[in-house]
């Protein structure tokens, strides 16, 4: 049994006539009749008894008619929505992020891609970077993005945006306005306000430190915060320096609250990475929206404002 044979059923059994039927469906007369006759033969019952001017149902036509009806009804009713996803009308996307992008990219960008298909529903879930990269291998979500790269099995990892990452001190510090060139040593002997473990920016900065022969451990800190806001709001409070991501810190760079000191010797650029699981499901939605964040000029557009 299959859609078209049910099609061609419903209407001659509403108009009582293959001749007719054919013709509403743009078929030729033994098109339809080949169409009933395999049906019959599926269902192992005849249909329709054939009269001279008109065909009526059986008794095993008559049980089968309102089923095919809404069989059919509820089939349109999947087409219609599946197209309505193609054209990008409908659909739902779940998109897990650590707290930079989180944060500071992607409500912007989502509020971009929004403009643009406004019948998607996007949900935005944020954690640290390791949480983000189990959200992925337990698919919870269907698009990760993350500070680190991810190294799971059955995960996808690429390259997305280049991130910079800031030396930033209080106002009232030494360094805010010392003209000396600092290098990567200075930090041996001061306090530092980070990220939690595990966070993708102090996995980065350890990370960085290592190529410098230096173990984050070795230098004093004062706490570990949950957030990058936490970390900003610490070190203006005069609690100690950090290093953040440009993009979460340059509101309160313009607004003169911290510092920005330029530190030598030390490349502290980085990218940020989408994940995804190499056996997830996929779809118009997720195909569009990544395809959206992935052009470059409409990040610039949405970045800047």
């Amino acid at each position: 049994m299959n859609f078209k044979q049910l099609e061609a059923f419903l209407w001659v059994a509403e108009l009582h006539s293959f001749t007719k039927a054919a013709r509403q469906l743009y078929m030729s007369q033994p098109a339809i009749s080949f169409q009933i006759k395999a049906l019959e033969e599926d269902l192992q019952a005849v249909l329709f008894q054939r009269g001279d001017k008109k065909v009526i149902l059986t008794e095993a036509g008559r049980v089968l008619y309102p089923e095919a009806k809404r069989m059919l009804r509820h089939y349109q009713k999947i087409k219609a929505g599946l197209e309505d996803l193609k054209g990008l009308k409908t659909g739902h996307l779940v998109v897990g992020a650590s707290t930079i992008p989180g944060e500071y990219i992607l409500p912007l960008l989502i509020g971009g891609f929004k403009e643009k298909y406004p019948g998607i529903q996007i949900t935005l879930k944020v954690a640290g970077s390791g949480q983000v990269d189990q959200w992925v291998r337990e698919r919870e979500i269907d698009l990760g993005i993350t500070g680190v790269p991810s190294n799971s099995e059955g995960i996808e990892c690429v390259p997305w945006l280049e991130d910079q990452m800031v030396l930033i001190v209080p106002r009232s510090h030494r360094w805010a306005k010392s003209l000396e060139v600092l290098t990567v040593f200075d930090l041996k002997n001061e306090t530092m306000v980070l990220r939690e473990q595990g966070s993708g920016t102090r996995r980065t900065l350890e990370k960085k430190l290592e190529k410098k022969k230096i173990s984050l451990d070795k230098i004093p800190c004062s706490m570990e915060l949950g957030s990058t806001r936490s970390v900003i709001t610490a070190v203006e409070a005069g609690l100690g320096v950090s290093i953040v991501s440009r993009c979460a810190v340059q509101e309160t760079l313009e607004l003169g609250r911290v510092v920005e000191v330029p530190l030598a010797e030390l490349d502290l650029t980085r990218f940020l990475y989408q994940i995804w699981h190499t056996k997830g499901m996929g779809g118009f939605a997720l195909e569009a929206f990544t395809s959206f964040i992935n052009d470059r000029d409409i990040c610039k557009c949405f970045l800047r404002k």
